[in-house]
């Protein structure tokens, strides 16, 4: 079997209700918006007519496809871990986010040609997975807007039947009201509910994560993530904050690929791994990610939901939440996730069952059938290698 024709479809959508924030990057609920938002599909063509297709990516993973896609054609698309390292080693002067990207349709296409799924090809057991509540970013816009907001939402989270609830604050804001925050919502959820916070690299200092950091200790969060301005990336940094709070830290979302992830948890800044099915080079380098930071008996969190991420966490052992984001209570859907997908899968508020879990797709490789119809109407640009 080879690789024939490599096909990346970018489609647009709006997002509705949620618009930038003024600064320019977050997300956050602003009612009666309408945001435009892309999609980038892939489907991997082979010479005797099997296709493995992924729906994700951006504009920075499918600038990079440019720099090895004709690599690809002609290639064995079930040798996947040759094509790892090789564009691997293609993209080493990058960031390598076209790997993953390419990695997963590949992993699709595996599912279909041994008519399995995903979780199964990688020795998967798990049919359900526990999934937290990761809050959008704060807004002032009558959403998540205070302390009092954040509380109730956990609440209704709880309710919803989630066990864990994960705050994503303000762009501006107080120390002292990201502190009061963490208090009012461990009051609110009492102490069987996991909690943890993510700033997403907003706080301005160090000191400022050494301050929100003692006030998760005191509320008993499970950990924190990526509190401060350094992006995410300082080993001696987060290290440092290691040894001042005791809330454990989860890092690396920010750092791409299997060696500077390791080397981030034996330089000691972080207590979790974060990986991403995608970013770090796809099911195959979030798989290697997750079985390295298993042999040095810590756990790894996936980032961000989505089919491919349901297939590998029901194939890992030392992982703990599905990641169910950016839930907001003015809004049960956020993203795409309604349009593209033919059948039932989707992601959101509500997506969970009573047991706090999303199921595991059964289908053959991601499990999921996408809407290539729907995709193809909003498509804008077509780019093939051949």
């Amino acid at each position: 079997m080879k690789i024939e024709r490599i096909r990346i479809d970018k489609a647009k959508f709006d997002m509705v209700d949620f618009a930038k924030h003024p600064t320019g990057f977050s997300l956050v609920y602003e009612p009666g918006s309408r945001k435009p938002t892309s999609a980038y599909a892939i489907r991997i063509y082979t010479d005797d007519g099997v296709v493995g297709g992924y729906v994700g990516g951006n504009s920075i993973s499918t600038a990079q496809v440019a720099m090895f896609g004709d690599y690809l054609i002609g290639k064995d698309p079930l040798q996947r871990e040759l094509i790892y390292n090789d564009v691997k080693r293609q993209l080493r002067k990058f960031d390598k986010m076209g790997m993953g990207f390419v990695d997963i349709a590949l992993w699709d296409l595996a599912g279909r040609v041994h008519d399995a799924s995903i979780r199964t090809l990688l020795g998967g057991w798990k049919t359900r997975v526990p999934a937290y509540a990761s809050t959008a970013a704060g807004d002032r816009n009558g959403g998540l807007d205070s302390p009092e907001a954040y509380a109730d939402f956990a609440v209704a989270c709880k309710e919803l039947g989630y066990k864990a609830y994960k705050l994503h604050v303000w762009d501006v804001y107080e120390v002292s009201e990201v502190v009061e925050t963490i208090a009012k919502v461990r009051e609110a959820v009492g102490p069987e509910m996991d909690l943890m916070l993510d700033p997403g690299c907003k706080l301005e200092t160090f000191a400022h994560a050494v301050q929100v950091g003692r006030a998760c200790d005191e509320a008993n969060f499970l950990w924190l993530e990526d509190p401060y301005k350094d992006t995410g990336i300082s080993i001696f940094g987060h290290k440092r904050l290691r040894e001042l709070i005791r809330t454990p830290l989860l890092q690396t979302e920010h750092v791409r690929g299997l060696e500077q992830h390791v080397d981030f948890v034996v330089g000691g800044g972080t207590d979790f791994v974060r990986a991403d099915a995608e970013y770090d080079g796809g099911i195959t380098g979030a798989m290697k990610i997750a079985h390295a930071t298993e042999g040095l008996g810590l756990d790894v969190e996936l980032h961000t939901p989505g089919p491919a991420q349901r297939q590998l966490m029901a194939s890992l052992r030392n992982t703990n939440y599905y990641e169910m984001s950016f839930v907001h209570p003015k809004s049960s859907e956020i993203g795409r996730s309604q349009l593209i997908y033919a059948d039932d899968y989707r992601d959101g508020l509500t997506a969970i069952g009573s047991d706090g879990c999303v199921p595991v797709p059964e289908g053959v490789g991601l499990g999921i059938t996408y809407d290539w119809d729907r995709i193809e109407a909003h498509t804008v640009e077509t780019i093939e290698y051949r």
